[in-house]
């Protein structure tokens, strides 16, 4: 389970370089053809198709990384006042559910990918992308997600039926304040002892 917990933080992690390179590149061609229009009365053409591809795709791939660093945004102010237990349940309950709306779009992202396949379809821009493409790479990254997922959910189930609490919320709960701070802290620590060593 630890190789696949690696293999799973490994991908993810790659997926999230990849998802915001895409964004990133998306910006310049935007910048570029913005400077275009003004200077030279031309554009590129599709820039905007093509940023639209970028923020789904990177989007899906960085899906999996925020998971597990547990980045994603959840309203917590009655949720630090339960039970640890309640805390630990609602924070499974919260993670398949989250999991099962992604299944469900997924799913029917399987579906509009076969159908844009059967039919040739292509976008009406000029760069005719064929939409299998850019829709077939987002379903990669929404499957990767989705592994990470149900590989997180099933280690946070087994930390909390084990009676390993601190390991389950861990795995799915939410980060707390003095989380944030100390991984603050480390941060500026690390980039101090990386500035000293110049």
């Amino acid at each position: 389970m630890d190789r696949l917990s690696a293999l799973s933080r490994r991908v993810s992690r790659w997926g999230l370089w990849f998802g915001g390179a895409l964004v990133l590149l998306a910006a310049i061609v935007i910048g570029i053809d913005v400077l275009m229009r003004k200077f030279l009365a031309a554009s590129i053409g599709g820039a905007d198709e093509l940023a639209g591809y970028a923020l789904a795709i990177g989007t899906a791939w960085g899906l999996g990384a925020a998971l597990l660093d547990r980045a994603h945004i959840r309203i917590d102010s009655l949720y630090v006042h339960f039970a640890p237990a309640l805390r630990i349940a609602l924070d499974l309950a919260g993670l398949a559910l989250f999991l099962a709306f992604f299944g469900l779009v997924a799913w029917h992202g399987i579906g509009v990918a076969g159908q844009s396949w059967t039919a040739g379809s292509r976008s009406q821009s000029a760069l005719e992308t064929p939409i299998v493409v850019p829709q077939v790479v987002w379903l990669a990254g929404l499957a990767v997600f989705l592994a990470s997922g149900i590989l997180l959910f099933a280690q946070a189930l087994a930390a909390a039926l084990a009676g390993r609490a601190g390991e389950a919320v861990r795995l799915a709960g939410t980060r707390s304040a003095e989380e944030e701070v100390e991984e603050e802290i480390r941060d500026l620590q690390e980039r101090a002892a990386r500035e000293a060593g110049r």
